[in-house]
């Protein structure tokens, strides 16, 4: 009897035995129940058997081997991402699933052997079997990976949303209270203190917000109006020396400095090159910006020791750091999302961002067109 006969003649007895397995990884809480359970197993043997029976050319078993996967609205690939929605909704971990898969080609084979002929036909059929588990396995862990992780992406989101009211409250209420006449000496300086801090809270969560948006929808929401990238670097130099009092920061802009952008995400694209040059770097920091041939070029650039070649390919990825970065200043407030969220801007404005750092220093370059399309 073939592999996939098999499955379909036993199809009651291989879901018994994979129930009861699946039984037993199930949380108490899970509210899933035997027929369920006993569903979502043969959904997914039917489907392989069927996937066993359609032919197969050489190529397309290269191409399974190598991690080539069905066509994503077809029903094999259905089954597996409503069976990982199904797990991730009653409260299964990732490794839970993958021993639910196990589980299931033990049954199957464990049943299957003492019948199957000893032949390189047999041989055959658990490979195709086997191909058809794995891929199965990896549609339901890729579904699992990408709704767990806008489960968190959503959770980040909707935490910086709410954090920005309380947060309003206090740098409007130490505002106030910086403005009393008759306040201390000391009393004043703990207001200041407690400012300054509510800021620095206040952009973490401005970031924490725009990583959310971005990973959320894929593109960052841009509002394209008419800008002068001069006045902008010098607002944001301004910005960042009041935090870092110490910094120098010279600005130098030249050509054609007026285009259509969104201000203040160009702004914090600025402060964001010019905070991550204040921490990394030492000596001097420049901003330049050229406005030429319809193309804007902006350059930040500081002195310092170089950027090690291994924090190179994730410089611009998000919540990474590089241990090995030089520091001033002590320990960073920063999530890590300065240079992802520069990235995340520069492309909503059709551009691109580059790195380049040696023994000389570090510069960061972006280019984006001075009157850029809104990316879809």
């Amino acid at each position: 009897m073939s592999l996939s006969d098999f499955i379909e003649t036993n199809l009651s007895s291989l879901v018994a035995d994979w129930t009861e397995y699946a039984r037993t990884v199930s949380l108490k809480s899970s509210h899933l129940s035997d027929t369920q359970l006993r569903n979502s197993a043969c959904d997914i043997l039917i489907r392989i058997a069927a996937d066993m029976r359609e032919l197969q050319t050489d190529a397309q078993q290269m191409a399974k081997s190598r991690g080539g996967r069905h066509d994503a609205e077809s029903d094999f690939n259905r089954v597996a991402r409503e069976h990982a929605d199904d797990r991730l909704a009653h409260g299964y971990g990732i490794n839970d699933v993958v021993a639910e898969y196990r589980a299931l080609r033990a049954s199957v084979l464990r049943g299957w052997l003492p019948t199957s002929p000893n032949d390189a036909t047999a041989a055959q059929e658990m490979i195709r079997f086997n191909e058809a588990v794995d891929q199965m396995l990896a549609e339901s862990v890729r579904q699992y990976a990408q709704r767990t992780e806008r489960i968190r992406d959503l959770f980040a989101g909707v935490l910086a949303h709410d954090l920005r009211s309380p947060l309003s409250a206090i740098l409007n209420s130490a505002e106030v209270v910086l403005h009393d006449d008759g306040l201390s000496s000391s009393s004043a300086r703990a207001a200041a203190i407690a400012q300054r801090g509510a800021v620095r809270m206040q952009r973490m969560i401005e970031d924490l917000l725009v990583f959310a948006r971005a990973r959320l929808s894929d593109t960052l929401p841009v509002d394209f109006t008419p800008q002068n990238v001069g006045r902008i670097c010098n607002n944001a130099a301004d910005e960042v020396r009041a935090s870092y009092p110490s910094a120098s920061i010279d600005v130098r802009v030249a050509g054609e400095l007026d285009g259509r952008w969104d201000g203040a995400r160009i702004g914090q694209l600025v402060v964001n090159l010019l905070v991550n040059a204040v921490q990394h770097g030492s000596g001097n920091i420049s901003v330049n910006a050229l406005g030429h041939d319809g193309q804007l070029t902006l350059v930040v650039s500081n002195g310092g020791n170089p950027i090690p070649a291994a924090a190179l390919p994730t410089l611009f990825d998000p919540l990474t750091r590089e241990n090995q970065l030089p520091r001033r200043g002590g320990p960073s407030s920063s999530m890590g999302l300065g240079l992802y969220i520069c990235r995340c801007i520069a492309r909503a404005h059709s551009g691109t961002i580059q790195v380049e750092s040696t023994k000389g220093g570090t510069s960061f370059t972006v280019q984006i067109p001075r009157f850029p399309s809104p990316v879809l």
